[in-house]
Order: structure tokens, then C-alpha cells, then sequence
């Protein structure tokens, strides 16, 4: 089995749908005011990575998302242009290198590069 699709809860969907867009070059599927489709670069023909939740309220610690970079340092800037918080890094692991951000909701995610 493989892990085919993730749904990020956040609190407003409007500043979430801003703020991955600007921050990663995210697209979205709208379907409705509480729920929108997540398309990122790798996907295709109108498939979608995931997609945005609304919820109430947003709790830290389930399981972290990690995305991939090619140029870490460009995608620091970009999150905190976009809005994210940088709460560690970036720093190295073995493999490569990461950071942690929160989002507009105060979700938790990290971005990583192998180099």
C-alpha cells in the first residue's frame, strides 16, 4: 500500500488556499466553502496530492507532512513571504537537509532537500 492522498485541516480556507499557493505554486480544486482539492507540480491531468479541510480548530502533533525542495534556502523565503512561521531550522539530518514551518492554521509541516 502507498499513501496516496493527504487532507490538511485548517481553520480558513481562503487564507490556506493564499498562502500554499504563494509559498509552493499549489493550485486548487474549489468544492464548496469548506473543502478544496490540492494540485501541486507533479501531479496531472487534474489529479489531485490532497486537499484543504475546514475545521473548528487545528491541533499540532499528529503526523508531520514533509514536502521536498530542490533549493531549501529559496523555499524558507518563500514560506515566510507567504506567511509561515519557521518554528526549527533549517538544519541538517542524515540525508540532507530541513526545516519545520507552521502554516496560517498552525499546522506543523517540514520541507526537506537532499542537499
Amino acid at each position: 500500500m502507498t499513501i496516496d492522498y493527504i487532507e490538511i485541516s485548517v481553520t480558513d480556507l481562503a487564507a490556506a488556499k493564499a498562502f500554499y499557493g504563494e509559498a509552493f505554486g499549489w493550485e486548487f480544486t474549489s468544492y464548496g466553502d469548506e473543502y478544496a482539492g490540492i494540485r501541486t507540480a507533479a501531479e496531472e491531468g487534474g489529479d489531485e496530492a490532497g486537499g484543504l479541510n475546514i475545521v473548528d480548530e487545528v491541533t499540532r502533533g499528529g503526523p508531520l507532512v514533509l514536502l521536498y525542495s530542490d533549493d531549501l534556502d529559496a523555499t524558507v523565503t518563500s514560506v515566510t513571504r507567504a506567511g509561515g512561521q519557521i518554528v526549527s531550522g533549517p538544519y541538517e539530518f542524515p540525508g540532507g537537509r530541513r526545516f519545520h514551518f507552521l502554516d496560517p492554521s498552525g499546522n506543523e509541516l517540514g520541507v526537506w532537500a537532499s542537499q
